[in-house]
């Protein structure tokens, strides 16, 4: 099977925000930057995919800085056998300005699956993978806990609210992985010395102009101190009273 996973490099989830100097981007100063959380769900059930199918090629490609290739590595180092890094310099870019630069290089490699993660966790808009589906004229499987490929149909399952949904389609597709479709698998020092020896291959891409623009970005307010009580009705009382909840 022909497989293209699409990755990410994210601030990690643990990384202290700080606002850059412009007032609309984080600053990067002292942030660790990881493979986007979700994208190791997509890589890991791509890597799946291609075994059960008794082998096949996967490609990991994503749009960034230069900066980026290392978790390119990481995807080469789990089991990827391939990757695009599109350089754009490190321009701005929103979900729309992404999946139309990623679309136009993945046309290209003539897939037969296409993963992504669900969402990336910095802009958590959950647009990218959609949007890529409808650039690449695919049907999409969004947000998949539970995947089956039975020839050319996948069966998907989705956790929904209150229920779990089923949803099928046909090869060729796009799909997003949730937490919870498998349990990806870390690097093993083996994997990381073939790592590098796989090819990744550096475009350098135009930055497309995004469909949204960041206004100003600040940090939530500091959380009050908390309150201690003397006896329950001091509680409802200050809930009634002076949080004006009950």
């Amino acid at each position: 099977m022909n497989i293209v996973v699409c990755v990410k490099r994210v601030a990690a989830s643990d990384t202290v925000v700080k606002v850059g100097a412009d007032g609309k981007s984080l600053d990067p100063a002292g942030v660790e930057f990881v493979l986007n959380p979700y994208d190791e769900f997509a890589v890991e059930e791509a890597i799946k995919t291609r075994d059960a199918a008794g082998g096949g090629e996967i490609t990991a490609i994503t749009l960034g800085s230069s900066d980026s290739e290392k978790d390119l590595r990481t995807c080469l180092a789990m089991g990827a056998d391939k990757a695009i890094l599109l350089d754009d310099g490190g321009a701005a870019r929103d979900a729309y300005s992404t999946a139309v630069t990623i679309a136009e290089h993945v046309k290209g490699l003539n897939p037969d699956l296409v993963f992504c993660g669900k969402q990336a966790i910095d802009g958590d808009d959950s647009q990218f993978p959609a949007r890529l589906a409808a650039l690449l004229d695919m049907p999409v499987l969004t947000e998949v806990s539970t995947l089956t490929k039975d020839g050319d149909q996948l069966r998907a399952e989705r956790d929904i609210e209150g229920a779990r949904e089923v949803v099928t389609c046909k090869l060729p597709a796009v799909v997003s992985a949730n937490k919870g479709l498998n349990e990806p698998r870390y690097p093993n020092l083996k994997g990381i010395m073939a790592a590098k020896k796989k090819p990744l291959a550096k475009v350098s891409v135009e930055a497309v102009a995004p469909a949204t623009d960041t206004v100003s970005l600040e940090l939530p307010p500091p959380r009050p101190e908390g309150r201690l009580f003397e006896s329950v009705d001091d509680l409802i009382a200050a809930l009634k009273n002076d949080a004006k909840v009950l």
